[in-house]
């Protein structure tokens, strides 16, 4: 399929995890509706948008993206894909940004060989949003900035449509995320939805009026944030990084240890270099290494 014409392609195909599911934009009917739904009412020239066919799943992986959910992407021959992924990684006890990379670079590099645009994100880090101390949210931080390191690079190297996602103002405001801190409230799927469709207008596509940010649900409170994490988070938390916790306690003790010794920026180094490492490693057809930014 590869060298198929953009004006031959059509829809948009959504590849990703939880986040492009949709959790967090509840369906009245029960589902999720989501930031990539919103997102393609607003595409091409016709007034309902653009077909929308969403492939992502709660949990995935860039691994899993790239072995299950590509495949079925070039079959679609999409106009438009997304490619958010990653934040599931970090919660993983075997993370190896290496994996990561490759991982992402195959499959931007083959949509777009395909003739797709290609739409990622950086994303947030998962102790941040969840608000965990500081031993416990800096591994999960440095995990998160390598892996948006490689999405601007992976990004960056086959002319992708990228948007900055974790600097966003909004990220910050509470009214943006659901209850569980990890994936966006409806407000935020709106946001992140005109966001993407701000890009695609700055860079000439053909769009529609931006998603409304008139919500069609009720936005979280912080009542109901502080009793969903009370009654159900620890464990949905638990349930998603079981294997992480053992690893991830070693890894705040030893964050603590370089704090006391004041060498954290060791930490620091370390995660840079292996970062870099794996974007080096990448085969460019080009003929020149990835490199990061």
């Amino acid at each position: 399929m590869a060298g198929d014409g953009r004006a031959e392609r059509s829809g948009f195909v959504a590849l990703g995890d939880s986040l492009t599911e949709g959790l967090g934009d509840p369906l009245p009917g029960g589902g999720w509706r989501g930031w990539a739904a919103l997102l393609a009412e607003s595409l091409g020239e016709r007034p309902d948008g653009v077909p929308l066919v969403n492939l992502a799943c709660s949990g995935a992986l860039a691994a899993d993206v790239a072995a299950r959910q590509l495949p079925a992407a070039r079959r679609l021959a999409p106009r438009y894909a997304s490619v958010v992924v990653g934040a599931n990684d970090t919660l993983r006890a075997a993370f190896a940004i290496e994996q990561v990379a490759a991982a992402l670079d195959l499959t931007h590099r083959t949509l777009s060989a395909d003739g797709a645009v290609v739409l990622t994100a950086c994303l947030p880090d998962p102790g941040r949003m969840l608000g965990l101390p500081a031993p416990l949210a800096r591994p999960l931080a440095r995990r998160m900035r390598a892996v948006n390191t490689v999405v601007h690079a992976v990004s960056r190297r086959y002319d992708g449509l990228h948007l900055h996602l974790a600097g966003h103002h909004w990220v910050t405001d509470r009214t943006s995320w659901s209850v569980d801190r990890l994936h966006p409230s409806e407000r935020g799927h709106r946001l992140l939805a005109r966001g993407f469709h701000a890009a695609l207008a700055a860079a000439g596509h053909p769009v529609g009026p931006p998603p409304p940010l008139v919500l069609d649900g009720r936005p979280p409170t912080r009542t109901g944030s502080a009793w969903w994490m009370a009654t159900r988070g620890t464990r949905w938390v638990l349930a998603r990084c079981t294997d992480l916790l053992p690893g991830l306690l070693a890894l705040a003790a030893q964050e603590c240890r370089h704090g006391l010794a004041s060498s954290g920026r060791l930490l620091d180094a370390t995660a840079d270099h292996a970062t870099h490492a794996a974007l080096a490693a990448l085969a460019d057809p080009k003929g020149a290494t990835a490199t990061a930014g």
